[in-house]
């Protein structure tokens, strides 16, 4: 299932891995292993935030997605389901408004 995953880096510990020049080499070993579909660095709340979209096939798919952050950064990492305009074609929502609206 296709899946935002949001992460907030701490800024001291991020600060460190660019400082002693790993940061690049460490978040091309985490992209290389959970292979998401897209990735995006930005800010948030004065914070260092990456966006990735990403593949959940099963909830024991978390922790293989998350640990990396948590353990290289102490990172927060939040998951919600997306979906493609597609997706959401499909998802019946005039016979959700016919039973529910």
């Amino acid at each position: 299932m296709r899946t935002i995953l949001d992460i907030d880096f701490p800024l001291e510990l991020f600060n460190t891995h660019v400082r002693n020049g790993t940061i690049g080499d460490l978040l091309a070993k985490i992209m290389e292993d959970i292979q998401p579909e897209a990735v995006y660095f930005s800010e948030a709340h004065g914070k260092r935030r990456g966006v990735l979209i990403v593949n959940v096939d099963s909830p024991s798919d978390v922790p293989r997605l998350a640990e990396p952050f948590f353990l290289s950064f102490n990172a927060e990492c939040r998951f919600r389901i997306c979906m493609l305009p597609e997706d959401l074609a499909a998802a019946g929502l005039h016979e959700l408004a016919e039973k529910w609206g």
